[in-house]
């Protein structure tokens, strides 16, 4: 005679039933979640804009920004979506000449096709996203349940459930919940939607005569100024307060190539208070460095050395020096923050040069490394390799923002290179921690720069196009 089922088995099978549930639900949103990290990002262009459309990672919030990566760095987007997938934007290539910009303003067909194939671009990212979240369902199921012991019709079941369950988790997170991300992406019209803010008012050209016998025009900050070197010759007070010196690169450029090189660099530029603005220098107040470089109607190089003052390099370094590291997490989320900020006023500055209307050869210079691979001397001042080692690696992640928004439009990103030439080497191209400007390039260091520059200028390889991964 066999009993009926008593109380604890039928609870055993709740549980079982139940707990099937749980870890079915579960990878099925581990198969979204794989699907976001590895579905290719879709690319479009308008308008002279190349951008690649994603999704960010999931989040848990039930609305929030997207994410814009704007020479490497990830930027918070000023428009807000719905559902807890949101897109990811990539800029890859940029063209802000005048033609562009005047087809965007008109408000009809260039603003348009941005916002359409915005649109396009995140709708067919959708589809790819859940056909690969229905893939990994069905290999994730397979595997836990134990693909070999079950029968032909359980099988097909429990992958038909799996890839139903992804679907319609897709259709609640996405279609659902993010419905609003297509209206939201229609009603971006520029690159600067994305960015989070409008771009300064375009810098006019300061007063004064057109300077027809310049060359060559050199903007930026103390490196390009070569401060701690000996004064110009013959220095007026504006070349005092932003410490412009004759060993400065520009000056050996001009040598080389019998040009006239306006220097316009001073010492503690950043973008927004130097290049693009009025910047204060003691007792002295500098004109824009962009408007006094727009009197050069005839020069056909523009270099630029910008970056370490917008970023705050010399806080950074007191910052380590105080805290006995330089890896540690407030003075990366510090640095961080900095790079942000210069990325959106860096893309500013590219953008206007990008409208000069000689349209002159760019080049964007990276910073060089003042420590090399011995940091031995530094050690009465507090610095380790250790410490070294990290701050090359903040300086790295400044060269690679520089690179990326020189090649996004289409100018030439020129690294330096102090190779055996460190701080601690027998003959360095930096000053060292005594002098007036520690860690700045000598005499030397400035040459270094102008043979690099000078390379770049007569190499007959035209700057490396930005990349354009298939949809």
């Amino acid at each position: 005679m066999t009993g009926r089922p008593g109380p604890s088995s039928g609870w055993r099978r709740r549980l079982r039933i139940l707990l099937n549930a749980v870890v079915f639900l579960f990878l099925c949103g581990l198969s979204i979640w794989l699907a976001v990290l590895v579905t290719p990002m879709q690319t479009v262009e308008a308008a002279g804009q190349t951008v690649q459309v994603g999704a960010a990672s999931p989040r848990l919030s039930g609305s929030g920004p997207g994410e814009v990566d704007l020479f490497g760095q990830t930027i918070s987007t000023r428009p807000q979506f719905s559902g807890p997938i949101r897109p990811r934007l990539k800029l890859t290539h940029i063209t802000l000449n005048a033609q562009v910009s005047q087809f965007a303003r008109d408000g009809d067909h260039g603003t348009l096709e941005l916002s359409t194939r915005l649109t396009g671009g995140w709708r067919r990212y959708l589809l790819w996203e859940t056909l690969i979240a229905a893939g990994f369902a069905a290999l994730l199921i397979a595997a836990a349940t134990g693909w070999q012991r079950r029968p032909g019709g359980t099988k097909v079941k429990v992958l038909a459930a799996g890839v139903l369950c992804v679907v319609g988790a897709n259709a609640v997170c996405v279609y659902l919940l993010a419905s609003s991300t297509p209206k939201v992406l229609k009603r971006v019209d520029s690159v600067e939607d994305l960015v989070g803010r409008a771009p300064s008012s375009p810098v006019r050209p300061a007063r004064g005569p057109v300077l027809d016998d310049v060359n060559a025009v050199v903007i930026g900050d103390s490196t390009a100024a070569a401060i701690g070197n000996p004064l110009v010759d013959d220095p007026e007070a504006l070349d005092r307060a932003c410490k412009r010196s004759r060993d400065s690169y520009a000056v050996y450029l001009a040598q080389t190539n019998r040009w006239n090189v306006l220097n316009l660099a001073c010492s503690g530029a950043t973008v927004a208070a130097g290049v693009l603005d009025v910047q204060n220098v003691g007792d002295q107040v500098a004109p824009p460095q962009l408007a006094v470089a727009q009197r050069a109607m005839k020069a056909s190089v523009v270099i630029v050395s910008i970056g370490a003052n917008d970023v705050r390099w010399a806080e950074l370094t007191k910052l380590c020096l105080a805290a006995k590291a330089c890896d540690d997490r407030a003075s990366t989320a510090y640095y961080q923050q900095r790079l942000d900020a210069f990325a959106k006023d860096y893309y500013d500055l590219l953008g206007q040069l990008n409208q000069l209307p000689q349209h002159p050869t760019v080049l964007v210079n990276q910073y060089y490394d003042p420590f090399g691979d011995d940091a031995g001397c530094l050690k009465p001042q507090g610095v380790d390799q250790r410490m070294a080692d990290a701050l090359r690696g903040r300086l790295a992640d400044m060269n690679a923002l520089l690179d990326k928004g020189a090649r996004a439009f289409g100018y030439r990103s020129v690294p330096q290179h102090f190779s055996g030439h460190g701080l601690c080497s027998q003959r360095p191209f930096v000053q060292g921690t005594g002098a007036e400007a520690p860690l700045h390039p000598t005499a030397a260091g400035e040459l270094a720069i102008a043979l690099a520059d000078q390379q770049a200028l007569t190499s007959s390889t035209p700057p490396a196009a930005p990349a354009s991964p298939n949809p």
